[in-house]
């Protein structure tokens, strides 16, 4: 993961064409013409031995004859010859590439490797960077660079478009233009070699010229690369995707296309909520959600009032928020009293609020008010279909001012066309967001809704380690491993159940028998009335085999049970080895909703925790959500309530709701079990039953493998790392070290506030009267995969946390350097804290291996200068810039440990 050289790539200063042609209609000659006719201010060097001249400038026979190094070298020669072309660029010195020859797939004869990775390998000694194979190449406007052979240029704008698909890329080209829409940025990623989504987006993150990014997505070959790196990006702006392959047959399409593996698309949808992105569906809809979203308030619910002059456009716009799964405000008693008073007495005294075709001006600014003030009401939709009595420009102009003066989201629909053209344009100019119909209002709506929630998902770090409880890891690893050693892959439902009680689920008590004997023995125990189910590790869906047997209730009953059973196996499953069979108590619980919690491995993202409604046509109904592990509560709410059983489970009626609580419990508990044995590749529990008293889980099937890889590794999310959290003594306080957390942001905005003016010039080189709230968000949503920050946090006199102090390190993407920066409470400064932080942030980068941990600090920063030099840090000053570099070589173990800083 890695943005080194990138710059090269987005920002080069010199260009050299590699099979610059003059033959029309070429590769070579159109490259050459896109790049004169963009107006790239910089050296733009063809290299093509037949020509001594390309598109009027002057031409070079091989990249050794070039005058000047390239920054950016771009490729369209035949495929054998790139592997070649790419080594002599490093040896000269180029550090990027874009790479539009197709065929490098292709194993040569006689060769081992195909010529991809010759080409990779040739670029990895010189960190020579390449966009492609088989790319359309990349745009930079605010440059004039136009290194593409697309049909046509990109006009400047705000937004990047990264696309996997070379065809889309000029399609989207040509629609965009066609529609004013300009681009900062144009990527075709091509087969992504090395150059792929999850750099290109570290890239953009930070890149001020842009203010969204979209995404075309076919298929993630690296799922946590590209979880990182679009998590990082989406804390900055709106990152806004279409994943294609929705449809098994379309997936298959779209992984052939790009020789990657595609996951299944409900995968996909739990990732990109996870990464706080924005789903959409067809290309159109990324322009309008990224207008939708520059436009749109703060969003604080999901609760819609739809206000309109006429029933029909209301009733439309309510049909289209059901279906999508919105949520129609209810009027407050005080603002139906108040509609009351303001409308005639046939408006229908309900949401949608019909003000009545007659309205003049005055109506719709009072009834637009009154909404506004509903605290019950979240945002306003404002239908409008054209009248003869009034203008729709006046009630436009009338409006705007208390549209203006909420702060709550309020989107236009003017119905029509030339009637409303004036009215359309006075919402439109007030940065109001405009809509030709109630379908795309609603939709733009839900696009609200559905980024505010996934941005909220985006903020939950769960821990690495259980906070409310303590499973039993032992046992349960010495089933799995027990299970491994014989060689079987399936559990047995009693060892299932046993993994499951190690992770505190509820389970019915399961016993073990040999014959029906011993099980009538064990039924008398246990109580009657109880089932019988067959035992063995080859049947893992015993009903298929008649191997369930339910509400027994005499000792005849068991006998018969077990002999009926061990019959129909014989007959349909001579090749299983019959083990015995187990006996459980009926679970009594009527009105008992049955659920199915389950965990298995995707491809691409690894884990993956499933819910939904349970029993024996879980398939037939459907009814499921997925979720990427690690979980907590309110990531397994959130999960629970994408599904349609939980409405039922809210209760209703005379049915009290269940114990959602419990279920929640179960869901993190399992998400917990998956990361900490990472040999459980899929688990099935169905039926859970729950109902108002709890949750019981009265079967389970496991599968598992051998897995080289542990198990928070096979997450496509870091976990919080909660091993790394250390109590200190700081004097006479109790002071806890961990990684820092998105809730922390209150008190990282305290801690700022508590900083003198000179602490601030300090850690940032200059003055700064307030950082954005979006920096401090930055600040302490971070990925830990990629940086780490250690707080100092206690308890002030009111009980409530607060932060200390802070040390921040970013690795490079090598794990070669990491660049560290410090700060501490000004108030708190020389009592030993800043030791305490850098001494934590040092043992951390040397068990991650890190080779050097380096920082800058300001020449009159005597504090910080001299706490480096206690700690074994090389200290230089740069000449004539007031700056001192401190550097650490942690393969040395420095062992003053004094608490001075």
């Amino acid at each position: 993961m890695t943005v080194r050289n990138l710059d090269r790539l987005f920002q080069p200063k010199s260009i050299a064409v590699i099979g610059a042609s003059r033959e029309p209609q070429t590769v070579g000659a159109t490259l050459m013409h896109n790049l004169l006719a963009g107006g790239f201010p910089d050296p733009i060097m063809p290299v093509n031995p037949r020509y001594e001249a390309v598109a009027g400038v002057m031409a070079y026979p091989d990249i050794a004859s070039l005058p000047r190094v390239p920054d950016l070298a771009i490729i369209c020669t035949p495929a054998p010859t790139v592997p070649r072309l790419i080594a002599e660029l490093g040896q000269r010195g180029t550090k990027a590439a874009v790479v539009v020859t197709a065929g490098l797939g292709q194993i040569p004869r006689g060769e081992t490797r195909s010529l991809q990775q010759q080409m990779i390998e040739a670029a990895k000694p010189y960190l020579l960077r390449i966009l492609g194979p088989n790319t359309v190449g990349v745009m930079v406007t605010r440059l004039g660079l136009n290194a593409s052979f697309a049909h046509t240029s990109a006009l400047p704008g705000k937004l990047a478009f990264v696309t996997q698909s070379g065809a889309l890329a000029t399609t989207v080209l040509d629609w965009a233009k066609s529609n004013g829409i300009g681009f900062s940025h144009f990527v075709s990623l091509g087969n992504s070699a090395d150059v792929d989504f999850g750099d290109v987006l570290d890239y953009l993150a930070s890149e001020a010229e842009t203010r969204a990014i979209l995404l075309y997505i076919e298929a993630v070959s690296d799922a946590r690369k590209f979880m990182s790196a679009t998590r990082a990006a989406a804390r900055n702006k709106p990152v806004i995707a279409v994943k294609t392959g929705r449809e098994p047959e379309g997936a298959k399409a779209a992984a052939s296309h790009t020789e990657a593996l595609a996951g299944s698309d409900e995968v996909y949808e739990a990732a990109i909520r996870r990464a706080g992105m924005l789903r959409v569906y067809e290309i159109e809809e990324l322009f309008s959600a990224v207008e939708t979203l520059a436009r749109a308030r703060p969003l604080h619910g999901d609760r819609l009032a739809i206000m309109t002059n006429g029933g029909g456009p209301g009733v439309m716009a309510t049909d289209a928020l059901m279906r999508a799964g919105g949520r129609l405000a209810s009027l407050s008693g005080d603002t139906l009293q108040a509609l009351d008073e303001a409308l005639p007495s046939t408006w229908p005294r309900s949401n949608p609020v019909d003000i009545i075709g007659d309205a003049p001006v005055a109506r719709y600014v009072k009834a637009l008010k009154l909404l506004l003030e509903d605290p019950a009401i979240d945002a306003v939709l404002f239908i409008h279909a054209p009248s003869a009595v009034v203008s729709s420009r006046d009630i436009a102009q009338a409006c705007v001012p208390v549209i203006k003066g909420s702060q709550r989201n309020v989107l236009g629909c003017w119905l029509g066309v030339d009637a409303v053209a004036k009215a359309r344009h006075t919402f439109a100019d007030a940065g109001i967001p405009t809509y030709d119909t109630p379908e795309d209002a609603v939709d733009a709506f839900m696009q609200m809704v559905n980024y505010r929630r996934n941005q909220e998902l985006l903020r939950e770090t769960p821990p690495s380690l259980p906070n409310e409880f303590r499973p039993d890891t032992p046992a349960a690893r010495q089933i799995v491993e027990r299970v491994l050693r014989s060689e079987r892959r399936l559990l047995t439902e009693p060892e299932s159940k046993s993994l499951l009680k190690a992770y505190g689920i509820p389970i019915v008590e399961t016993e073990i028998v040999t014959d029906a004997e011993h099980a009538v023995a064990m039924a008398r125990k246990l109580g009657f009335p109880v089932a019988v189910k067959v035992l063995s590790h080859q049947l893992s869906h015993k009903s298929d085999v008649g191997g369930v047997v339910l509400d027994l209730e005499t000792a005849e009953a068991v006998r018969c049970a077990v002999g009926g059973i061990t019959e129909r196996v014989k007959a349909l499953r001579p090749d299983a080895t019959l083990e015995g069979f187990t006996v459980q108590r009926m679970a009594r619980r009527p009105g008992a909703y049955e659920l199915i919690i389950g965990a298995t491995t995707d491809a691409i993202f690894g884990p993956v925790i499933l819910f939904g409604q349970g029993g024996t046509a879980v398939e037939v109904i459907g009814d499921r959500a997925v979720a990427l592990p690690p979980l907590n509560v309110p990531l397994a709410r959130d999960l629970v309530s994408r599904t349609r059983v939980a409405r039922v489970l809210a209760g209703f009626r005379q049915h009290p709701p269940a114990a959602l609580e419990d279920i929640y419990a179960a869901l993190v508990h399992v998400a917990q079990m998956v990361t900490d044995i990472p040999e459980i590749q899929q688990l099935d529990i169905n039926p859970l039953l729950a109902d108002e008293h709890g949750i019981v889980a009265l079967d389970a099937r496991l599968r598992v493998e051998q897995s080289a890889v542990p198990g928070p590794k096979r997450l496509a999310i870091r976990p919080y790392p909660k091993e790394l959290e250390e109590a200190l003594h700081f004097g006479e306080r109790e002071v806890l070290l961990r990684p820092i957390r998105p809730e922390d942001e209150p008190a990282h905005l305290e801690l700022f506030a508590n900083l003198e003016q000179k602490d601030i010039r300090f850690r940032f080189f200059r003055a700064v009267r307030a950082l954005p709230r979006s920096e401090f968000a930055r600040l302490t949503q971070i990925d830990y995969d990629r940086e780490m920050a250690f707080i100092a946090t206690a308890q002030d006199s009111a009980g409530q946390p607060e932060t200390l102090g802070v040390v921040r390190a970013i690795t490079d993407p090598d794990n070669v350097r990491a660049e560290f920066a410090l700060v501490v409470r000004s108030d708190l400064k020389g009592q030993g804290l800043g030791t305490l932080l850098l001494d934590k942030m040092i043992r951390y980068c040397r068990g991650r291996q890190t080779k050097i941990l380096y920082g800058e600090a300001l020449q009159e920063n005597r504090r910080m200068i001299a706490l480096a030099k206690k700690k074994g840090f090389n200290v230089s000053r740069k000449p004539h810039e007031g700056i001192v570099h401190l550097e650490l070589e942690l393969g040395s173990n420095h062992a003053d440990q004094s608490h001075d800083g």
